[in-house]
């Protein structure tokens, strides 16, 4: 295993890496990095990157945020269009990538409210999951579906598979 993370969450908008992540983290004694947080935290809401400066330019910060969580030794959660870009695709090769998914239907819920810039409805949702599915399956090692499991359990699974190939 190359410098950097223990591990890289990645998967769509609304699959739960956050939350995931956070238990992981927490069961493997190190820090959390939430590579959507680092942007707010930066540079302001997200929706308001998008609406002020557009998809490019919200791509280049997360960019650079996910180039400089990809080298410290945590548990990352990845912005579910992180994998877009190519250098983080490259990356990505030399890290141990668990894909976190959720069906549509487990998903509604968990995206009303409309804090998702790409994002509107399961419609949209689904589409752009569908699109971005080939990079998600060609980059992770193991996927887990936080559809309808307690995520506790699926974090000790992750946690586990960790342990196994360190």
């Amino acid at each position: 295993m190359s410098d950097g993370p223990l591990l890289v969450l990645i998967g769509p908008p609304g699959a739960g890496k956050t939350r995931l992540g956070k238990r992981v983290a927490r069961i493997l004694g190190v820090p959390f990095i939430d590579t959507d947080r680092r942007i707010v935290a930066g540079h302001g809401p997200i929706a308001d990157i998008f609406g002020q400066f557009g998809e490019p330019h919200f791509r280049s910060l997360e960019r650079a945020v996910v180039a400089q969580a990809l080298t410290e030794p945590a548990v990352v959660s990845l912005g579910g269009g992180a994998i877009l870009d190519h250098d983080t695709q490259a990356e990505l090769l030399g890290q141990r990538v668990a894909l976190v998914t959720v069906s549509a239907d487990a998903v509604a819920l968990r995206i009303a409210g409309g804090k998702r810039p790409l994002v509107s409805g399961v419609e949209d949702w689904s589409a752009l999951v569908e699109s971005r599915r080939a990079t998600y399956e060609r980059l992770a090692g193991r996927s887990w579906d936080t559809s309808n499991r307690p995520l506790d359990g699926i974090a000790m699974e992750i946690a586990d598979w960790v342990k196994e190939t360190e």
